[in-house]
């Protein structure tokens, strides 16, 4: 059995990072790892192939291959989505689709051949025998959770590594916190489940042997959840793994904000080679962190958390929301300062949408305030319901947020708050390098010579080769990064005036 399994296409978004990928000729950040672990559940006598659309076009040719095609995909994705379906109905090629997008919302994809939902180790096995024994069902759904200790190594022989910026591996699913507009604990449940140090090792000894040096996400959806796991097991071996083998990787990941309150953690973390974690921190107004269930972030110094947590050597990004029904009209202003003061350089401030599957969509349905489904793009100027703020109210002032955070002039004087906070340990400072003197004169060109931004590239260049001259390469990364922001936002229309 010829098996094709198709990534789709992601969407010039804030987080794709297509203009800052041109600086270090990379087509995407990461391969997409659940389709690459589904491809290590086939059976041994199937061949599979991939094709990320991300980074190489899905061609007829490619098509005609297969006996058979299995897509996986975000909300994000859809369009690109219904594009490779309506090609495969066209080649009348059988379609068997799960992943978030599917699971979230099966009754749009009526016209897929095969669903299988929700957690691919519980549900996949189950469709693979009844499709070799010629009588599958169209949709297979569970809410029993997967035992991760049964997880399979990713097929990394299916992807070509030149074409990514970074690694990806997962350690647990799910998290203790249950914040009202995510579908996290939905998907995933609320008591996290994990590898164990034996497979995460393993995982690590399979792209170190694949060559791979750099930067490694744990997708996790809270590092954190298992604190106790992470700390007295995890983080113990990865600091040893790390000391072995004379830190090939670079690690990221997203936690919640308490971490600020452990120092002992903190230290681990970046003993092990992490240097840069995402936090959602969502709002510094209580009321709308009340509102969303953001237990986790209310009675906090917001401020002295995230300088804590920088000063400990781990770089700060976080996501921002605006649209709450508790947002008075003066959050916009508000997150403005807080983000300027806080020194996060990677800040995205989105709209609130509701997505499907959590507590937010159910009350939002119930008030009847729904008006469709989401993009899934937080950043578009979308939003899916009816706001309590009036509507004009509300993008005007995401609107200014976006143009004033990412303005050169406060952008370039935020890395420069942030660089004057950053004290990482000097094996971590690889992790944000420009890697090669080709990058280094595509970014000087483009920023110190050809972009508008050119005096203020020049000013940070120069204060970093002096003040911080080892951090002069992520201070040059984060002015890479920063144009791709600009241009990511200027491909979605803006508020009339």
């Amino acid at each position: 059995m010829k098996a094709l399994l198709v990534y789709p296409d992601y969407p010039d978004t804030f987080w794709s990072f297509k203009y800052a990928l041109k600086f270090i000729a990379k087509k995407a950040v990461y391969p997409p790892l659940g389709l690459l672990t589904v491809a290590a559940m086939l059976p041994t006598d199937w061949e599979p192939r991939l094709i990320d659309m991300n980074v190489t076009p899905l061609r007829d040719e490619d098509l005609c291959w297969a006996d058979v095609v299995l897509i996986s995909a975000m909300s994000i994705q859809t369009q690109s989505v219904r594009a490779v379906i309506e090609r495969c109905k066209t080649l009348h090629i059988p379609i068997i689709a799960g992943g978030p997008l599917f699971t979230c919302m099966p009754e749009s994809f009526t016209d897929v051949d095969y669903l299988v939902l929700n957690e691919a180790e519980v549900t996949f096995p189950l469709f693979l025998h009844d499709f070799t024994h010629g009588h599958a069902a169209h949709c297979y759904t569970s809410s029993e959770r997967a035992d991760l200790h049964q997880t399979p190594i990713p097929r990394w022989d299916l992807i070509n590594f030149r074409n990514y910026s970074s690694m990806n591996i997962q350690y647990s699913r799910g998290c203790p916190f249950d914040c009202e507009f995510c579908n996290i604990t939905s998907l995933y449940g609320r008591t996290p489940r994990t590898k164990s140090t034996g497979q995460v090792l393993t995982e690590l000894d399979r792209l170190h042997a694949h060559g791979w040096r750099g930067n490694i996400f744990f997708v996790d959806d809270n590092f954190i959840g298992p604190k106790q796991l992470v700390r007295d097991d995890l983080l113990p071996a990865l600091i040893a793994w790390m000391t072995v083998r004379k830190h090939p990787f670079a690690f990221n990941t997203q936690l919640s904000l308490n971490i600020a309150d452990d120092p002992a953690i903190l230290s681990q973390l970046v003993a092990a080679g992490f240097a840069t974690v995402f936090i959602g921190i969502e709002s510094p107004n209580e009321a709308s962190l009340l509102e969303c269930n953001k237990t986790q972030n209310k009675n906090r110094d917001l401020l002295t958390n995230i300088r804590s947590i920088q000063r400990a050597g781990l770089q700060v990004q976080a996501g921002f929301i605006v649209g709450f029904d508790n947002d008075p009209t003066t959050i916009f202003e508000r997150l403005i300062v807080f983000i300027q003061e806080s020194g996060i350089v990677m800040a995205m401030v989105g709209l609130l949408n509701a997505i499907p599957g959590t507590r937010l969509y159910q009350r939002l349905q119930d008030q009847r305030r729904l008006l469709g489904d989401s993009t899934g793009d937080n950043t578009d100027y979308s939003m899916n319901f009816t706001p309590t703020m009036p509507r004009e109210t509300l993008m005007r002032g995401y609107q200014r947020i976006v143009e004033s955070i990412y303005t050169p002039n406060v952008y370039y004087q935020r890395i420069k708050r942030f660089l004057e906070e950053y004290h990482p340990r000097r094996k971590s400072v690889k992790l944000f390098r420009v890697n090669n003197l080709l990058t280094a004169v595509k970014t000087t060109f483009t920023l110190g010579i050809v972009e508008k931004e050119r005096s203020y590239f020049w000013r940070l260049f120069f204060w970093s080769l002096f003040h911080r001259p080892r951090l002069l390469p992520l201070a040059m990364t984060l002015t890479a990064i920063g144009f791709h922001f600009r241009k990511s936002f200027e491909v979605h229309p803006v508020v009339s005036p």
